[in-house]
């Protein structure tokens, strides 16, 4: 009792503290802002960031052996930090032409992915309820009845995070190969689309007249109407979450199926005290 009396007051605190605007983030960006624009304006950057200049150098850093591992491994950083993935794709698009960078894009992807199932899987169950929030438990519901179905469709339609999603599916648990082909699936149109648009992109700088606007109108089609059927399906699995069960632990607290990541914890904990018990009977 006393213990949750605490909790609850340090929540409020915390919550009390975080109600006002966070100067010190907004100085930072505002400095950052304000030092990009005096070097656009009074050192030779825009000189350098010419879209000519960025293609010269990402293809001269395709042509280091070690360039591939870099980018692969730069996407599950990026995840964490919620840093644009389309951005690293295009970029590996130009350095390494669109095959190899498509490759290599994905496999970054998948290796992010991964990471964010084993940090769900080796974070407290708690910790894991907190960065969720009560605003992902539909998805959650979704992604416990539906498994791979739902990872395609969460990793087509932004409703959450790509860290956070995997985090959840590592946490509830999904099995490792649901969530890893749901993943390939789902990011392999968004992937494909970038690609594609990368590779127009430096044949505009190379020669305008050869866009295959054909292409960029059918890619853009095709992705926009995947988008819509996949949240459409979601959107209706999501209608039919029905009320939430409880389960009550060993130690008598009740937990929530569906929010509460506590319950796979606590069957945990139970499992290897049960497991503890029969080798000393026997």
């Amino acid at each position: 009792m006393h213990t949750s009396t605490r909790a609850g007051r340090i929540s409020v605190a915390s919550a009390t503290r975080s109600k006002g605007p966070a100067w010190g983030e907004l100085a930072m960006i505002a400095l950052a802002v304000a030092g990009l624009a005096a070097g656009w304006r009074y050192a030779p950057i825009r000189d350098y960031l010419t879209p000519e200049g960025v293609f010269d150098w990402a293809q001269s850093f395709g042509g280091h052996w070690w360039a591939p591992l870099v980018v692969i491994a730069a996407y599950t950083p990026a995840c964490f930090t919620m840093f644009p993935r389309p951005l690293i794709t295009l970029f590996a698009v130009i350095a390494f032409e669109p095959v190899f960078g498509f490759v290599y894009a994905m496999s970054g992807i998948l290796l992010a992915a991964l990471a964010t199932y084993c940090a769900g899987r080796l974070l407290p169950g708690n910790t894991v309820r907190h960065l969720a929030g009560p605003k992902m438990d539909k998805m959650i519901d979704v992604l416990r009845k539906r498994g791979l179905a739902a990872v395609f469709a969460v990793r087509i339609i932004p409703v959450a995070p790509f860290a956070l999603v995997g985090m959840i599916a590592g946490r509830i648990p999904i099995k490792l190969w649901h969530f890893m082909l749901g993943t390939f699936l789902g990011v392999l149109p968004g992937t494909l689309t970038t690609t594609v648009f990368g590779d127009q992109i430096q044949t505009a700088l190379e020669d305008p007249s050869r866009i295959n606007w054909g292409l960029v109108s059918s890619v853009i089609v095709f992705f926009f109407v995947l988008t819509l059927m996949v949240k459409r399906w979601f959107v209706g699995q999501q209608s039919k979450r029905g009320p939430r069960s409880q389960s009550t632990g060993p130690d008598g607290e009740v937990h929530r199926q569906a929010g509460d990541f506590r319950t796979h914890d606590v069957t945990q904990k139970s499992a290897a005290k049960r497991a503890g018990v029969s080798r000393l009977t026997s």
